[in-house]
């Protein structure tokens, strides 16, 4: 019956094991269960022999023993199930008929109920022996019947759970629910995701739509011989919405949704990720058409037998049953796997393959429209005053992620609050802004030199972002300590750049250099405030010369060296493609472009030396400039028509 009408049944699976398989399978768990059997039989035989008191030590007669009590022989007695039971205080000669020497205990039968002698009691009683009495509701027949039936049932019991644990695809087991799927289903409802929930991602959602329909009317594909993809792997950095984004799509099908992280296959134990794995998929074919959405991939999918200590066992093992599984579909089974990673670089190759992940959806960072979209999507429930301007933020937030973007709406909102405002102002987005781009200010103030130091270098690197062509407007100029920094300079992007020039490049260079020229320029000194500038700018250096060709003595010429982590299951080691010689010669040229742009940085400082001291001095009685300030104390860009300094 065609999946689509409504028949959820299971379709036929190529991993049960043939009849043979089951046949010895089964052959074994009969040969258990007699061998428990027999060792029960045993020990329950065993036990019930010596909790008799008919085997309680010597058997004596009735007269023998109230004999000795006359004798002050008898240290305890306890009268058990129609019998008396005891120890003498010492053993004493063996009456006549008797075979054998007597044992330190003894039993014998009590008289019956006509004949009872209740002197015997009186007396036991004067000698001051001890008397103890196990009272019985059942006969020996019966006990022996209930140790019997009792340890068999308990064999019946475990042969019951070690046969539903032969079975690979069993839901309990032995294990129970250890070995079980640890995927969270959600089914269709009201409250569903769907792609009007995901602002931006224009193309990604185009891709996943496809998706969709295949899950929605699988015929329309299949009659032309169209195979349904088995897998589309969302790849993109961190906070962008790959989990929101698989949900939605979920959500637009109508279809459930089991989610899992690609962590919860692992466990210490071999071959428990890899029975997770089958009673995932056996679960999810069932359910089809359905969608199973592994997030973190990585954790479970790294190439195979590489990294430090070569392969994992467990963590291989697993993958090769998602492997299996993925090839094993059938066509009419419309179960298809999204999976979200920002690291495809260690992906198994098998992974990634034709017939296992068809389909690679790019999720980027979001564009301006897109970073509209995300900050009208996380305001909705929020009360806005009128001074905020969205579009605003959407373009000073370049290079944010979505999961920044609802970030900056929270931290908005928690301001308003803690300050009992009943809107959100936009200068609550703004400290926001600051807050994720620098953390929260420091609590103890700068001392005097170090505010005058860093005013300088704040100052530096502004008025070379302001006087150089292609350097984005500053936005705002801060000397206020927060997290590590003592000072910052932000600009603000006018537009969002794929492809950066040579001249670009080098400009941001001027300007990184630009706060430990104004340094040495003012204090005829280095200070120690500059090790990020000099760190990034070195960076960017080296990747000009050794990986864009931007270097005249080197050419366009890739020098690749190594930076893989050896634990990410990559390369075990750093290593390089070139000589010592051509090291060196990297080497050189980085620090010639360096050099020049700290030159050049000291020449615009002496040119510009006015706006310098008249930005800094304006910093050091603020402590913060945003735009509209710097603009006013510096005055039109010195650029012409031709945007030439």
């Amino acid at each position: 019956m065609d999946q689509q009408s409504g028949d959820n049944s299971p379709g036929p699976s190529n991993n049960r094991p043939s009849d043979g398989q089951g046949g010895d399978q089964r052959r074994r768990s009969y040969g258990t269960m007699i061998i428990l059997g027999v060792v029960a039989f045993a020990l329950a035989m065993w036990v019930f022999y010596n909790s008799s008191p008919v085997n309680y030590g010597s058997s004596v007669d009735y007269s023998f023993v109230k004999k000795q009590l006359q004798n002050d022989n008898i240290e305890r007695v306890r009268f058990q199930q129609g019998y008396i039971t005891g120890e003498w205080k010492e053993i004493p000669e063996s009456p006549k008929g008797f075979i054998g020497k007597l044992s330190r205990k003894f039993n014998t039968a009590l008289l019956p109920e006509p004949m009872r002698d209740n002197e015997f009691v009186s007396d036991l009683d004067k000698k001051g022996v001890q008397v103890e009495s196990t009272p019985t509701a059942v006969d020996n027949g019966t006990q022996l019947l209930i140790w019997i039936l009792l340890p068999l049932g308990l064999v019946f019991i475990l042969w019951t759970i070690m046969r539903r644990s032969s079975d690979p695809f069993s839901s309990g087991g032995m294990m129970g629910g250890f070995v079980r799927s640890p995927a969270r289903r959600f089914e269709k409802s009201d409250k569903a995701a769907t792609f009007d929930d995901v602002a931006g991602l224009k193309n990604a959602k185009q891709d996943l739509q496809e998706v969709v329909e295949f899950l929605k009317t699988p015929k329309r594909f299949t009659r032309l011989g169209a195979k349904i993809p088995k897998g589309v792997l969302l790849v993109g950095p961190p906070g962008t919405g790959k989990t929101l984004l698989a949900r939605a799509t979920a959500g637009e099908a109508g279809v459930p949704f089991f989610s899992i992280n690609g962590s919860e296959f692992i466990q210490m134990f071999v071959g428990v990720g890899a029975t997770r794995v089958r009673d995932l998929f056996k679960t999810a074919r069932e359910a089809s058409p359905c969608i199973i959405f592994i997030d973190e991939i990585d954790a479970v999918g790294r190439v195979r037998g590489a990294g430090v200590g070569g392969g994992h066992d467990e963590r291989e093992q697993t993958l090769n049953q998602i492997l299996s599984e993925m090839d094993g579909f059938q066509q009419n089974e419309t179960v298809i796997v999204l999976a979200a990673t920002n690291r495809q670089d260690v992906l198994d190759p098998a992974l990634l393959r034709p017939g296992r992940f068809d389909r690679h959806v790019t999720v980027d960072k979001p564009a301006r429209e897109g970073r509209l979209g995300i900050l009208k999507v996380h305001s909705r429930q929020v009360p806005l005053a009128e001074d905020v301007e969205l579009e605003t933020l959407a373009r000073t937030t370049i290079g944010y992620s979505g999961a920044e973007l609802e970030k900056l709406v929270n931290e908005a909102a928690l301001k308003a609050a803690r300050e009992d405002k009943r809107t959100v102002e936009m200068v609550d987005f703004l400290y926001a802004q600051d807050l994720i781009l620098m953390g929260a200010p420091r609590d103890e103030p700068l001392e005097l030199k170090e505010r005058d130091l860093t005013a300088w270098h704040e100052a530096g690197h502004a008025i070379l972002a302001w006087c150089q062509k292609g350097m984005d407007p500053v936005h705002k100029v801060s000397i206020v300590a927060r997290g590590r920094a003592l000072g910052v300079t932000q600009l603000m992007p006018e537009k969002e750049l794929y492809n950066v020039g040579e001249h670009l490049l080098k400009a941001r260079l001027t300007m990184m250099m630009g706060g430990r020229a104004a340094e040495k320029l003012v204090f005829d000194e280095f200070s120690a405030g500059a090790e990020d500038d000099i760190d990034r700018s070195t960076r960017l250096a080296r990747r000009m010369v050794a990986s864009w060709g931007m270097s005249e003595a080197i050419g366009p010429v890739s020098f690749r060296q190594s930076e893989e982590h050896p634990f990410l299951g990559k390369e075990m080691h750093t290593y390089r493609e070139f000589s010592e010689e051509t090291a060196r010669l990297i080497d050189v040229e980085v620090q010639k472009i360096m050099q020049e742009a700290h030159a050049k940085a000291v020449q615009l400082l002496m040119q510009y030396r006015d706006k310098l001291d008249a930005l800094a001095a304006a910093l050091l009685e603020a402590e913060n400039l945003e735009r509209d300030e710097v603009a006013k104390i510096l005055g039109d860009r010195p650029f012409d028509t031709s945007g030439s300094v």
